[in-house]
């Protein structure tokens, strides 16, 4: 394959299809300029009640800009991302970037991961070693992988469509061509949020090499649930304790949730003020679902759990630096599958229900969307962003999901 130089900011003008390597590299001017507009932030007053129910609160975006404005080093992550080798290749007329970290041991198996929203690559990092180096993270080496791990369309440093289109449907196509372009004949996928749209959309195109998927935001509610959860109607007397947690975490999910990917699915041009204030970026993207924002408002006010505040600045500032607010928002407006439906899909599904997220999937729903369901697990701890908060755990997870593929 071809390989020439790409770095961040300068987007190769050509549209050919070779594998061009990548280093992020941020201009201090840039840098400069995110810590003088956190420290010039016009501050409103503070919430009227003493809880999250008006939304992101005051005391926890004034910790977060404290350590944002004065004590954050952007060089830390940079480095820490450069040290992975990076690809950007142009699919279907835009610039995909990618992490491609190949295993030590010669039969690891390829595996595609895709994040979602708010995330980025950055939640993959700390699953990259356990992962494609199992015997120095106590596991054996028959359970390494080759990993892939791309941004999305319009995030990170993946190009900005600037035509419509690109939806999950249109960007399974073009992981199906960069598994292919990386010459990866049998592989798995894996994905939470809109990483599992594009997953299960993998699943659905059925195309040659894929054995089996992952997914740790499982699309199962069945339609009569659905219906009934859109009609404010009370749970069916029915439910299983498993299924009546779900049903719960939904119905608060949907009355209390749903108001960032309204705001996006409908209007994600308004967004400007995400693009002018990183203040006003990072308090959006805490106020994704309430059990991260409850862990993350936890963890800047000292607790020692699962992210740390530069685990979170790393990720708000990604989005920052790539002015990627209102670019990935689209996607929100891009598609229109139902999220949380079962799709149909037909190949081995694995699936991981952490606790914290949106909702955890019982299993009875999962072997319903899911008939062919080879691995089911319901952990202990861990929420949305289960790889980059419980990394252990998730490698673990994806060592038992697809071991009888191997």
């Amino acid at each position: 394959m071809t390989v020439t130089e790409s770095r961040a900011g300068t987007p190769a003008t050509h549209a050919d299809t070779s594998i061009r390597e990548f280093r992020v590299d941020i201009p201090q001017s840039d840098v400069d300029d995110l810590v003088a507009r956190v420290r010039a932030t016009r501050w409103p007053e503070a919430e009227t009640v003493d809880d999250a129910s008006q939304g992101v609160q005051r005391e926890v975006m004034q910790r977060l800009a404290e350590r944002w404005g004065d004590g954050y080093d952007w060089r830390v992550i940079e480095e820490r991302l450069n040290d992975y080798p990076q690809f950007v290749t142009n699919i279907d007329g835009l610039d995909i970037h990618f992490l491609h970290v190949r295993s030590p041991h010669a039969d690891a198996l390829p595996m595609i991961v895709t994040h979602g929203w708010p995330g980025s690559i950055i939640e993959q990092l700390k699953i990259i070693g356990p992962l494609t180096d199992p015997t120095s993270h106590g596991g054996d080496a028959s359970d390494a992988f080759h990993l892939v791990i791309p941004s999305l369309p319009g995030h990170g440093f993946s190009g900005k469509p600037d035509t419509t289109g690109w939806d999950p449907i249109r960007i399974a196509h073009a992981w199906v061509e960069l598994m292919r372009r990386l010459g990866y004949d049998r592989y798995v996928a894996q994905g939470g949020d809109w990483g599992n749209a594009v997953t299960e959309q993998m699943a659905l195109l059925e195309p040659a090499g894929l054995v089996g998927i992952h997914t740790n935001m499982a699309a199962t509610v069945p339609a009569e649930i659905q219906t009934a959860l859109e009609n404010g109607e009370n749970a069916p007397a029915d439910l299983t304790p498993e299924e009546r947690g779900a049903w719960d975490q939904l119905a608060f999910f949907y009355a209390h949730g749903l108001a960032y990917a309204q705001e996006m699915g409908n209007r994600p041009q308004t967004l400007y003020a995400l693009a002018d204030s990183p203040i006003g970026l990072a308090a959006w993207m805490l106020d994704h679902d309430a059990r991260s924002y409850e862990l993350i408002a936890r963890v800047f006010a000292g607790a020692d759990e699962g992210l740390t505040p530069d685990d979170v600045l790393d990720n708000v500032s990604l989005y920052w630096f790539t002015n990627t607010a209102v670019s990935s928002a689209r996607l929100y407006w891009e598609s229109k599958l139902a999220f949380f439906a079962p799709k149909g899909v037909r190949i081995p599904v694995a699936v991981s229900a952490f606790p914290d997220e949106i909702y955890a999937a019982p299993r009875s729903w999962a072997a319903t969307a899911y008939p062919n369901l080879i691995h089911f697990n319901r952990l202990e701890r861990g929420g949305h962003f289960a790889a980059w908060e419980q990394p252990q755990l998730f490698s673990q997870e994806m060592r038992a999901a697809f071991r009888s593929l191997r």
